[in-house]
């Protein structure tokens, strides 16, 4: 098995923008672990975030299909890979696109950036298993954001995914996030069948981020 990937989606956290997010980029660059540790940021702060974290994977939290031009507002692919993006994250539950527009950009991005398409259910899992991400993360709306984990609270639906998309893709990765907060939680999550988690709040609310990643990694 390749190494668990633990994903920290920065969002707009106040504790993760701007100089904060340069600090936690650096926090997450300073664990020593086997996992993939991956910060996905606003593009807004992608530049300061891939300097003051080498050795980082840095992503974008969401990316559009356009061509050069005329596209106020929009997040072009290639500005993000020239200003270091690795992969980025498309259609999070705060952010939902249509099948099409994961479908065109997958066609837009080079091989080896990464895309990890997010899924609110075993449906959508499985539809966009369909086109190849690399990854697939099923997150439950209702537990983004909580106290309890997707693991705890609905491990059918984690398992579930894991075997829905194995079924359409054995290329396709698989991610659970929710709720996930303890290194329990990531380690019930490859149990499930996962290749790891997408998570925010359990370290960019932390009191202590740098105790919340060793937590989160302390049993892979």
């Amino acid at each position: 098995m390749s190494d668990p990937l633990v994903v920290v989606n920065f969002k707009t956290y106040q504790t993760a923008h701007g100089a904060s997010a340069e600090s936690l980029a650096l926090a997450m660059a300073n664990i020593e672990t086997g996992a993939r540790m991956i910060a996905a940021v606003s593009a807004i702060d992608l530049s300061a975030v891939v300097a003051a974290a080498p050795g980082l994977e840095v992503w974008c939290q969401h990316l559009d299909p356009v061509g050069f031009g005329s596209n106020t507002g929009w997040l072009h692919p290639s500005t993000a890979i020239e200003r270091g993006a690795s992969g980025t994250l498309i259609n999070h539950a705060e952010h939902k696109v249509s099948l099409e527009h994961v479908a065109m950009l997958l066609e837009q991005v080079p091989e080896e950036f990464e895309v990890c398409a997010c899924a609110a259910d075993v449906e959508e899992a499985r539809a966009l298993a369909a086109l190849e991400p690399d990854f697939v993360a099923v997150e439950p709306p209702e537990l983004i954001g909580g106290e309890v984990s997707v693991t705890s609270a609905d491990p059918e639906i984690v398992s579930g995914t894991a075997q829905a998309v194995k079924d359409v893709s054995g290329a396709v990765g698989i991610l659970c996030g929710a709720g996930v907060k303890t290194g329990s939680d990531v380690s019930k999550a490859i149990d499930l069948g996962t290749s790891g988690v997408l998570l925010a709040s359990g370290v960019t609310k932390s009191d202590d981020p740098s105790v919340a990643l060793n937590d989160l990694v302390s049993l892979l």
